[in-house]
C-alpha cells in the first residue's frame, strides 16, 4: 500500500503585531452580542434566535483562533479576548487545553486520548444504560446531534468537571472559580442592564448556538487506522465558512493549525490535491451534502470500530499537526 503524501507546512510567522481581520471580527462579534442582548425584547424571535445562535457560534470560532495564537503577539491580550464566557458552560482555559490535546493527530478519534472524540471504547459503550445508549445512537445522525447534542455534551462535560473538582483537582477548581466570576458579570449584564432572564438567554442564545457549532464538528473526523484519513474537508460553503472561520477546511487546519483563518483558503487551494489524496477523498460538497447524507442516517457507530485509535498509522503517512 502506498503511503499518503506528507504535507509540509512552513511555520507561520506573523508579519505584524496585530492581525487586523481577526481583531475587527472580534469587535463585530462582541458588538453584535451587545446589541442583541440589549434590544432582545424589540427583536422578533424569528430573527433573534438565528442571530443569537450565529453570534454564539461565531464567538466559539473566534475562541478557536485565540487558542492557536491569534490575533496578536501578546498572549495575555489574546487570552483576555477569548475568556469572555458568552456560552456560559465551558471555561476558555478548559477549551484551550482540550483542543490543543485534540491536535495530537496520532490520537485523533481515540475515545480516551482525544477530548473531542464522540466515540466510546467497546467496554464503556456496554457499561452505558439502555437509555444512555439510545440517546447516543440518536446523535449519530445530524438531526439527533442538533436536538439532543447540546444538552448531552453540556451535561456530560459538567458532570466530568464536577467529579474532577470534588476529587480534589485544585487547578481545575481555580479555573472554574475564574469562569464563574466571568459568568456572574455576564448574568448581571443580562439581568440588570438588558432585563433578560438567564433561562431565556440559555434557550435563545446558548442552546441554538451550541447546536450550530455541532454542525461543524459532526462529520469533520472519522475513525480510521490511517491518521491522515481521519480528517475531512467541506468545500463550497461560503456562509458556513465565514461562521466557522474556514475551519470547514479541517484537514488543512490540522495540517497547518497556526495559520490564521483568512489565509487558510489560499493554502488549502495550493495543497488541495495532496490533502485529499492523503485523507482518502474524505470530502463533502458543502454542508448541504452533509445534511443530505446524515440528517437521518448515522455517520458512524458510537463504539470505536478499532477499539482505540492505533498508536502507529497503518499503511499511510500522517498529516502533521
Amino acid at each position: 500500500m502506498t503511503n499518503a503524501p506528507r504535507i509540509t507546512a512552513k511555520p507561520f510567522h506573523r508579519g505584524q503585531a496585530i492581525e487586523w481581520p481577526t481583531l475587527c471580527l472580534a469587535v463585530v462579534i462582541y458588538a453584535s452580542w451587545g446589541i442583541l442582548t440589549v434590544w432582545h425584547a424589540a427583536i422578533p424571535l424569528v430573527l433573534l434566535v438565528p442571530a443569537a445562535a450565529w453570534t454564539i457560534a461565531w464567538h466559539g470560532s473566534l475562541q478557536h483562533e485565540v487558542i492557536h495564537g491569534h490575533p496578536t503577539r501578546w498572549r495575555a491580550f489574546n487570552r483576555a479576548l477569548g475568556f469572555v464566557p458568552l456560552s456560559l458552560w465551558i471555561p476558555f482555559a478548559r477549551y484551550r487545553t482540550m483542543h490543543l490535546c485534540h491536535h495530537r493527530d496520532e490520537r485523533l478519534t481515540d475515545p480516551l486520548d482525544d477530548p473531542e472524540s464522540h466515540y466510546f471504547t467497546e467496554a464503556d459503550w456496554m457499561r452505558l444504560s439502555p437509555l444512555a445508549r439510545g440517546l447516543v445512537e440518536a446523535q449519530t445522525c445530524l438531526a439527533g446531534r442538533l436536538v439532543i447534542g447540546p444538552a448531552w455534551s453540556i451535561a456530560r462535560f459538567l458532570w466530568s468537571e464536577g467529579r474532577a473538582i470534588l476529587s480534589g483537582d485544585r487547578r481545575l477548581a481555580v479555573i472554574w472559580a475564574r469562569h464563574a466570576l466571568g459568568c456572574a458579570v455576564l448574568v448581571a449584564w443580562l439581568v440588570f442592564v438588558c432585563g433578560m432572564s438567564p433561562l431565556a438567554y440559555l434557550a435563545i442564545f446558548v442552546y441554538p448556538g451550541t447546536a450550530l457549532l455541532l454542525v461543524r464538528s459532526f462529520a469533520e473526523h472519522k475513525a480510521e487506522g490511517v491518521v491522515s484519513k481521519r480528517t475531512a474537508v467541506v468545500e463550497g460553503s461560503p456562509v458556513f465558512a465565514l461562521l466557522f472561520l474556514n475551519n470547514n477546511l479541517h484537514a488543512a487546519h490540522h495540517a497547518h493549525p497556526t495559520l490564521p483563518w483568512y489565509r487558510l483558503p489560499s493554502w488549502y487551494r495550493a495543497n488541495r490535491a495532496s490533502l485529499l489524496d492523503g485523507n482518502g477523498g474524505l470530502l463533502y460538497q458543502g454542508y448541504g451534502d452533509v445534511f443530505r447524507r446524515f440528517f437521518v442516517a448515522a455517520h458512524d457507530r458510537p463504539a470505536h470500530p478499532l477499539g482505540r485509535a492505533p498508536t502507529t498509522p497503518s499503511g499511510g503517512g500522517s498529516v502533521p499537526a
